[in-house]
């Protein structure tokens, strides 16, 4: 279970996905903030205590890989769970986030993935 109301940001351009993990997360006792791409989620990682990202890899414009990488040179501490449909992935993303899963993994992997790295 997460700690007192973890604030998690979660990116992804698809509305109804994004609703949906944010409906899951705060139902799980996450805080949960959005957005709808690359530099929104870029502004709110830096205007907010952000503890962990949910990433979409497909965006248009700019890429997880992209979001991830300016993420990690403002708060390299911040752990980022990246999301794609695609089940494999280009490797140079491996240095840029924590861990990873497909969209079709469903809730309770999404849930044990984010547990584990507040548990890191």
């Amino acid at each position: 279970m997460p700690q007192s109301r973890r604030l998690v940001l979660c990116v992804d351009d698809e509305a109804v996905g994004l609703q949906v993990r944010r409906m899951i997360l705060e139902r799980s006792g996450y805080s949960v903030l959005t957005a709808h791409d690359g530099p929104t989620g870029l502004k709110v990682f830096a205007e907010n205590p952000i503890e962990a990202v949910v990433l979409d890899y497909a965006m248009p414009g700019m890429d997880g890989g992209q979001v991830a990488a300016q993420m990690r040179e403002h708060k390299p501490q911040v752990p980022i769970l990246l999301l794609s449909a695609y089940m494999s992935l280009p490797a140079d993303l491996s240095g840029l986030v924590d861990i990873s899963m497909t969209k079709g993994e469903g809730a309770p992997v999404l849930l044990q993935k984010l547990d584990s790295l507040f548990s890191n």
